[in-house]
C-alpha cells in the first residue's frame, strides 16, 4: 500500500467558525490515518471541538479513543482543544 507523509506546515488553519462537520472529518482523518497520518492525540482534539459543536456522534468517538489513550495523551488533547478555542 502506498503511503507518504504528509507537510502540513503550509497547510492553512482550521477557523473558527468551522463547523462541526468540519472539526469532526479533522477527527476522523487523524483517527484513521487517512491521509497518512495516525495522530490520537489531534483526533481526541478535534473530535472534543466537534462535540462543542454540536456534533453528537463525536462524543462517542472521543470516549472510544480515550480507551487506547494514556491519561497523558488525553490531557494533551484536552490542552490542545482549549488552546484552540482560546486562539480563535
Amino acid at each position: 500500500m502506498f503511503q507518504m507523509a504528509i507537510d502540513q506546515t503550509g497547510a492553512l488553519p482550521v477557523e473558527a467558525s468551522a463547523s462541526g462537520d468540519v472539526l469532526f472529518d479533522l477527527g476522523l482523518m487523524f483517527s484513521t490515518g487517512r491521509d497518512g497520518i495516525v495522530d490520537f492525540v489531534a483526533a481526541h482534539k478535534w473530535f472534543n471541538l466537534a462535540a462543542l459543536k454540536g456534533r453528537v456522534d463525536a462524543i462517542q468517538l472521543r470516549r472510544e479513543l480515550a480507551e487506547q489513550m494514556s491519561a497523558d495523551e488525553i490531557a494533551l488533547a484536552q490542552r490542545e482543544a482549549r488552546a484552540w478555542m482560546t486562539a480563535h
